[in-house]
């Protein structure tokens, strides 16, 4: 499963590491995604939740 939170859709990004002489590389940024269990159509599922949904209330645990 994919680290991608299940409420918001956020997921890792993707860019270029830069060093002092401007060479560059790929480098990847990834989601502060939690494993909580929320209710999904009424019944208990362990998913990954962003953090900002978690604490702007967007989701509720069980």
């Amino acid at each position: 499963m994919a680290r991608k939170c299940h409420i918001t859709g956020k997921q890792a990004r993707t860019g270029n590491k830069r060093s002092h002489a401007l060479n560059k590389s790929k480098r990847k940024w990834g989601v502060n995604v939690q494993k909580v269990r929320i209710l999904v159509d009424g019944k208990p599922k362990r998913v990954y939740v962003s953090t900002r949904a978690l604490k702007s209330g967007k989701v509720e645990r069980v």
